[in-house]
């Protein structure tokens, strides 16, 4: 029988502990704390994440259960939840943004050589933001409507992964379009967009900075068209465009030549337009990039899902932000070790796995392989489990 590490612990050993440690020293969080580490602070929000613990008595008893296992695993305090509710109000919460940062670095090496739908050369980002639901009488600081409250997260995808590489957590009233202001920008690279963020003196500015985007046009845009490229209608485009703006505050925007093209989704049978500055690639590729964005979505429900982000253990803007980098900090971990295991399964049948054996003292490797041949051993469970994402 095997003795060594928990799977917690194994999971825990793909974190880069070093840059930790220099996240806490920038941001003074062990700043008059003797008892309860930042280090302690992580584990117990990391351990709510994996095991699905939605308060704070619930993590105390869960954790204190396994007493004789937490030093193993890293705790050198007690876990109290008074403790770990004045750790989330007080503790700055951009510790964890910081340490999400690292693992974003590590996790983009690892996936870069990820291939994607499209045939691409350059960097394909996908850009959108999540609303978070929130009670207004317990976030009152977050308003977002007279009756309710929320946050949002907005996020630049790397879709060689996904990886999110950049993010963001505003109250509910910050407009999506506002962000682009703060969207780090990469040359050459290409950005895609719902029409939410057609804001045109914002996207001119993305041209200025040498990037590309694709970006779905409003129903309302005002255009001249300047001539047209030959369409392929089998490929479902319907209009190659150079267009140029004709409204007074658009053209001031983007003064420069806009594309234009038209498609048709045979599979929706929807016509959608979009808009782009970059008139070297296909129309269809055009398309294609568009489609991709799907998978932003796909992310965001993936998170809601499947980590604790609907709910929080704190109602402060620091404890919310805490609990929700936490949460990427174990998306992207979770997403670092299955890639340097080469595991063959999904990102969510591999986590559900580490859900449900967090205590187990098994190799991770060992425990996907026996989790993954019973599935196939019996397929009819399939329309029963989740091991299908």
């Amino acid at each position: 029988m095997h003795t060594g590490p928990t799977v917690f612990k194994q999971l825990l050993q793909f974190l880069p502990r070093y840059e930790f440690n220099l996240c806490v020293r920038r941001h003074r969080g062990e700043y008059r704390e003797k008892k309860f580490s930042t280090y302690d602070q992580f584990l117990c929000l990391a351990y709510a994440q994996m095991a699905g613990r939605e308060s704070l008595r619930d993590i105390e008893t869960c954790l204190n259960s396994h007493q004789e296992k937490l030093y193993h695993i890293g705790f050198r305090g007690d876990v109290s939840r008074t403790t770990l509710a004045d750790a989330n109000e007080r503790r700055d919460w951009r510790i964890f943004q910081d340490f999400g940062h690292v693992l974003i670095g590590i996790a983009q090496q690892l996936y870069q050589a990820d291939a994607i739908a499209v045939e691409l050369t350059q960097p394909l980002y996908a850009f959108d933001s999540t609303t978070i639901d929130l009670c207004l009488t317990l976030f009152p600081w977050a308003e977002f409507r007279k009756t309710k409250a929320a946050v949002k997260m907005h996020t630049l995808i790397d879709l060689r992964g996904p990886i999110p590489t950049w993010v963001t957590i505003t109250t509910g009233k910050v407009h999506d379009v506002r962000m682009l202001d703060h969207l780090p920008v990469a040359k050459d690279a290409i950005y895609t967009m719902d029409r939410g963020y057609v804001d045109f003196a914002r996207l001119h500015s993305i041209h200025k900075q040498g990037a590309f985007f694709v970006v779905r046009a409003k129903d309302n845009l005002k255009c001249q068209r300047l001539y047209s490229h030959p369409k392929d209608k089998e490929s479902g485009v319907r209009a190659d465009q150079i267009i140029t703006l004709v409204t007074q505050k658009s053209k001031k925007g983007y003064p420069e030549k806009l594309r234009r093209v038209s498609y048709v989704d045979k599979e929706r049978n929807k016509r959608l337009v979009f808009l782009t500055n970059n008139f070297e690639i296909p129309a269809a590729t055009v398309a294609a990039i568009y489609k991709q964005r799907w998978q932003v979505e796909l992310f965001f429900k993936w998170i809601k899902q499947h980590l604790r982000i609907k709910s929080f253990i704190g109602t402060s803007v620091n404890a919310v932000k805490s609990q929700i980098w936490v949460a990427l900090c174990i998306y992207l971990l979770v997403a670092i070790t299955k890639k340097k295991l080469g595991v063959p399964c999904s990102l969510y049948t591999f986590l559900q796995i580490l859900e449900v054996n967090l205590f187990e003292k098994k190799p991770i490797s060992s425990l996907v392989a026996e989790a993954l041949k019973r599935n196939a051993d019996y397929p009819e469970r399939n329309q029963l489990n989740l091991f299908n994402y």
